[in-house]
């Protein structure tokens, strides 16, 4: 794994974003205007910089590029109530909610429509998701040396976390590494995406991936702020911890979508998560009578990494996502949950703000 060495010893100078000088050892929150409501309501994207008194990486970590996704936000929260900014070296920017019109409808994309993820990086004069896109690039991450961009699955859609990255960069597969997320998918940037045009600036970008849209869950936040602090110490914006010895992730190389063969009532038979053995029946759909059932099979062996939480389902309905492994790799979900939710975990009474989300 490639590590980045930073010299503690250089002093870090002033950070300009969106107008706003932020002197080291300085922590503020940046408003970047973005278009009103057509009911004049002024809307902007807040902007939490941490700049350390240091010199080093300056990191952007953003949520709800699609405006259901929230998981991201409850991460990004805890990352800013922990980050001590007299042990930071470099600089943390954290977004919780880029698209903020999405978040307020509870919608992934904005009002004219369309896919802020497939509209980077925009134009200062085009539609508005393209002005918005054109905004996050220029007043954030072209001020930024890396980036970790979160996501969840679609609505009624759960996945699994994971990282999917390109790891033909060498910079974001030591960034993917240091995350340790349990599941890696090579996944190749795709046109218009966020992480398309921050690799063309120069920014290695990776994308963590988990639960479902407009939903919390707690072992996923868990993962994420796990994940995001480990990316930090690698990049020697903190103190690495002590050292344990960290499970590899399984990498894959290849996924596909188990689509459901007739319409019906789909009972799901296994969890996100569960290794799968090729042409295992992992679902049945049936009229509401049960009188007609219908197997849904595992095409090959793999992992669940993303499956369709809705039991009603029509002929051709995406209901299980897939990953390859290696055949002699051995996946634990029940362990990866173990160890960042103990069944004996007793939260803190006096701190609310520290407590898991409950079940």
């Amino acid at each position: 794994m490639t590590t980045v060495h930073v010299p503690s010893s250089k002093a870090a100078t002033h950070f300009k974003i969106g107008g706003a000088v932020i002197a080291p050892g300085e922590a503020r929150t940046v408003e970047i205007p973005v278009a009103p409501t057509y009911a004049h309501d002024d809307l902007a994207m807040s902007v939490h910089v941490v700049h350390g008194k240091r010199a080093g990486p300056a990191l952007f970590v953003c949520a709800a590029i699609h405006g259901d996704e929230i998981n991201g936000i409850e991460i990004i929260r805890r990352l800013v109530k922990r980050i001590d900014i007299k042990k930071l070296r470099g600089t943390l920017l954290a977004i919780p909610i880029v698209n903020v019109y999405g978040v307020i409808a509870h919608s992934r994309y904005l009002p004219d429509g369309r896919d802020l993820n497939r509209s980077f990086p925009g134009s200062a004069t085009g539609s508005l998701t393209g002005r918005v896109a054109h905004t996050f690039m220029q007043e954030i991450v072209a001020h930024c040396t890396h980036g970790i961009d979160l996501h969840t699955g679609g609505r009624h859609r759960s996945n699994f976390p994971q990282i999917r990255a390109e790891l033909t960069d060498p910079a974001v597969r030591a960034m993917t590494e240091a995350f340790g997320a349990p599941l890696v998918i090579n996944s190749a940037v795709r046109d218009g995406s966020h992480r398309q045009c921050a690799t063309e600036m120069g920014v290695p970008v990776i994308l963590y991936e988990s639960c479902e849209a407009l939903r919390f869950d707690e072992v996923h936040i868990r993962a994420g702020l796990k994940g995001i602090v480990n990316v930090m110490r690698h990049l020697g914006m903190l103190r690495k911890g002590r050292a344990k010895t960290r499970k590899k992730p399984i990498f894959s190389r290849q996924t596909q979508w188990v689509r459901a063969p007739a319409s019906g009532i789909h009972r799901m038979l296994v969890t996100l998560g569960a290794q799968v053995a090729d042409d295992q029946v992992i679902g049945v759909i049936a009229d509401p009578l049960g009188i007609e059932e219908t197997e849904v099979r595992a095409p090959r062996a793999g992992v669940i990494i993303g499956r369709s939480n809705l039991p009603l389902v029509y002929a051709g309905d995406a209901l299980f996502h897939i990953a390859d492994m290696h055949e002699d790799a051995v996946f634990e979900a029940d362990s990866f949950h173990e160890e960042l939710m103990p069944s004996d975990f007793q939260p803190p009474e006096d701190d609310p703000s520290s407590a898991p989300i409950a079940v």
